[in-house]
């Protein structure tokens, strides 16, 4: 009978398996143009890369091309391509800069759903004139 402790050291560490997008590598992808990487995108995202882009939109992928590695933006309705994996992006909420890394998993998803605008609130106890019944409180 074979023990644990053998089958355990004869296995090789787990390889990370590379990501793949619809069968497709990033190295894959980013090699084909807009039209076929649309094609893999759904539908929705895939309409708006077929409306094109708008100007604002093309200075950031002009910017991502350029090689720029931390770019700041309030474009929260761009859509990750290829290209942009591997880049920083600071995506503004409303109220401050949220730091993104693109990561491959992110292709297809819009920059906005990284930076979340609202927040849960905890609320705390009553304070002083909250109730009637805290003016009983000691301030002590």
């Amino acid at each position: 009978m074979v023990s644990k402790q053998s089958k355990q050291a004869g296995r090789l560490p787990k390889r990370k398996e590379e990501f793949t997008y619809r069968g497709l590598t990033i190295a894959e992808m980013k090699k084909l143009d807009m039209n076929q990487v649309a094609a893999l995108l759904p539908a929705r995202q895939r309409r708006k890369i077929k409306r094109e882009f708008g100007e604002e939109h093309q200075k950031l992928l002009n910017a991502v091309k350029a090689g720029e590695t931390k770019i700041k933006t309030h474009l929260r309705d761009m859509i990750i391509l290829p290209e942009m994996v591997g880049v920083t992006f600071e995506i503004h909420n409303g109220k401050e800069w949220k730091a993104v890394e693109t990561t491959p998993e992110m292709v297809g998803h819009y920059l906005g759903e990284f930076a979340l605008t609202r927040h849960s609130v905890s609320h705390g106890s009553a304070g002083i004139g909250a109730t009637r019944g805290s003016k009983y409180v000691p301030l002590k």
